[in-house]
């Protein structure tokens, strides 16, 4: 890779792996980690302005996560597509695309097989990190179940975080009539993805169905799973952009999310007479939520965007809310922006973190703990909060071998019960 500086550290990491004949993507990714690393060494204000984010869309359902984020003007964040199957990143919207495998796959997909997709990351590393360098956070998005974005999602995730970026898995899971094996896949993978990055979100198709009327189609359904996750994605990128009368920026966003485990993101908007609770309570409730609740939460980040109208008492109000169901010791860091367009609205957006006491550390989590009248909604689609999963130790070593076993053979017999429509495994593969 061109584009790595030959520093110190780059040159010894080629010279091992020209001679442990080991791959000289793993040997740069190590080297390049070990750059950044000292990069982040540099004091805050001699660093560069501004947070560096890219989004990642593995696969099929990655890729649309992509193209739905795009439409719905996403900002100052970069777009990256990551596909086994040539046609589909051909009409995908994101500025930057690469196809891996094609030497595997000869661009013809992963074939809902996760080993395939895994090889085929681990057949362009080399084009992955250059497209990730630099990076301050980096969010891998994808639907787990197919092959693709399950086989291929932790090997870019790990590579995201050598390079030293904080990284953030935004993913789905599968509807249950998709069928035993998929969800079964799903679960593997997502196994796998923990164990390469600080958090997951991960939001469960199966909860849309007691979201949507009966008459939904399967299209809406889909572009409806599709906003969540860039919802997810915008929820903390704007929290990180966007520069407020109190401002939260990326070194907060990292001291919330790194290492702290299970944590859930939302945000609700509302307006009317008792809009800041609506908003506050949207923010920390839905019917999407996943088994976790933000009672008890040790680490908060809530940002609250208004018009010149809003009153001292609504913010107040909100943070009565929030402050509430936290821990009574919890470090809450609180933002506002004022928006011009957002008079006679408001809205909350939370990260809460810190609920586990008692689960087991990890080295990211010892350096987070380093001394150092009736609401009415303005949207009739309040944006959900969604859940974010912990972190677990990972090496190279252990995603290179992880993943083995994930697809077991199939008979004849049992293949009608995993078959699932030409169209769905299309979207999620």
């Amino acid at each position: 890779m061109d584009d790595i500086e030959e520093t110190p550290a780059v040159r010894p990491a080629r010279e091992r792996a020209r001679k442990s004949g080991l791959g000289i993507a793993r040997a740069l990714a190590e080297a390049a980690a070990e750059q950044r690393k000292g990069q982040r060494s540099v004091p805050r204000e001699e660093a560069p302005p501004g947070a560096v984010l890219k989004v990642v869309g593995v696969g099929g359902g990655g890729g649309n996560a992509i193209n739905r984020m795009i439409a719905a003007g996403v900002a100052g964040v970069e777009f990256i597509a990551v596909n086994t199957d040539a046609q589909a990143l051909r009409v995908n919207r994101a500025e930057k695309k690469i196809q891996i495998g094609a030497k595997l796959t000869r661009g013809l997909g992963a074939g809902a097989r996760p080993e395939i997709g895994r090889e085929a990351a681990l057949e362009d590393t080399e084009r992955l990190i250059e497209a990730m360098q630099g990076a301050d956070m980096v969010f891998v998005t994808t639907g787990l179940g197919g092959g693709t974005g399950t086989g291929a999602a932790p090997v870019i995730a790990s590579l995201a975080a050598d390079l030293g970026a904080l990284v953030v898995a935004v993913v789905t899971k599968p509807f249950s009539f998709e069928g035993r094996r998929r969800r079964m896949q799903a679960e593997e993978g997502l196994v796998e993805l923990k164990k390469a990055v600080d958090t997951v979100i991960t939001i469960p198709n199966d909860k849309l169905l007691h979201t949507v009327d009966k008459n939904t189609s399967m299209p809406q359904a889909f572009m409806m799973a599709d906003d969540v996750l860039r919802q997810a994605v915008q929820g903390i990128s704007d929290l990180i952009l966007e520069t407020g009368d109190i401002n939260r920026d990326f070194a907060d966003v990292r001291t919330v999310m790194e290492g702290m485990g299970m944590a859930l993101m939302g945000a609700g908007i509302a307006e009317g007479e008792n809009r800041a609770v609506a908003a506050a309570q949207q923010a920390i409730s839905s019917p999407l939520l996943e088994d976790a609740s933000i009672e008890g939460a040790r680490g908060v980040i809530f940002n609250v965007t208004g018009g010149d109208d809003l009153a001292l008492h609504e913010v107040n109000d909100a943070a009565t809310i929030i402050h509430d169901v936290c821990d009574p010791d919890a470090t809450i860091l609180f933002g506002y922006v004022t928006k011009p367009e957002m008079t006679g609205k408001i809205k909350v957006t939370v990260i809460a973190t810190g609920f586990d006491r008692d689960r087991p550390k990890t080295a990211a989590r010892e350096r987070a703990e380093a001394p150092g009248p009736a609401p009415r909604p303005a949207d009739p689609d309040p944006e959900p909060p969604v859940v974010v999963q912990p972190k677990l130790q990972r090496t190279l070593d252990e995603l290179e071998i992880g993943m083995d076993g994930l697809l077991p053979h199939i008979d004849e017999a049992e293949r009608d019960d995993y078959d699932v429509p030409a169209f769905l495994r299309r979207m999620q593969d």
